[in-house]
């Protein structure tokens, strides 16, 4: 009986580790690399938008675009609205509270991108927040925040972000 017991504890293990991995499996790995010039992105209305894959791009472009409600972001997804800050699509397994999304607070220069804080407690510096609780309001659109999804306004209107953008230091001077 114990050997019974012993193999069944056994299996269900190696089961839930299969699950386990294989959710994560699809997850992409996020380093201060992932992080180039916010205009190598796709640009809609504000947002830069990037993943890997061209066709879960499509898909993100799409979901943006359009202000989908009710859908996810694909795994791997990366929205820049100013350089400073992003966010990244994770499984919701890995970010349960934000649905898979990781925050990121960056310190760009010309050198590149430092990671200065990630997860789902980053606090907002401009806003003496953290991301979550701006971004909880949009739930329904995938915490992704625009105008009309009851995120709460941030300090800069268009003019102030084109910007910031426009002064990455990341981006190659022309």
């Amino acid at each position: 009986m114990k050997t019974i017991t012993t193999l069944l504890t056994g299996t269900a293990l190696t089961l839930f580790l299969s699950m386990v991995c294989s959710v994560y499996a699809q997850d992409v790995t996020v380093s201060e690399n992932s992080f180039t010039c916010i205009r190598d992105g796709h640009k809609i209305r504000n947002t830069y938008i990037r993943n890997a894959d061209p066709e879960k791009l499509k898909e993100a472009v799409r979901i943006f675009k359009n202000s989908v409600p009710d859908k996810e972001y694909p795994v791997g997804t990366i929205l820049q609205l100013v350089p400073f800050e992003a966010m990244v699509k994770h499984p919701r397994e890995k970010f349960p509270k934000s649905n898979g999304w990781e925050f990121f607070a960056l310190e760009v220069s010309e050198a590149g991108t430092k990671i200065r804080d990630r997860g789902d407690n980053v606090v907002n510096l401009s806003l003496g927040a953290p991301c979550l609780s701006c971004h909880q309001p949009a739930a329904r659109f995938d915490f992704v925040c625009e105008k009309g999804h009851g995120c709460a306004p941030i300090p800069f209107d268009d003019q102030k972000i084109s910007e910031l953008q426009t002064a990455d230091a990341r981006c190659a001077k022309k």
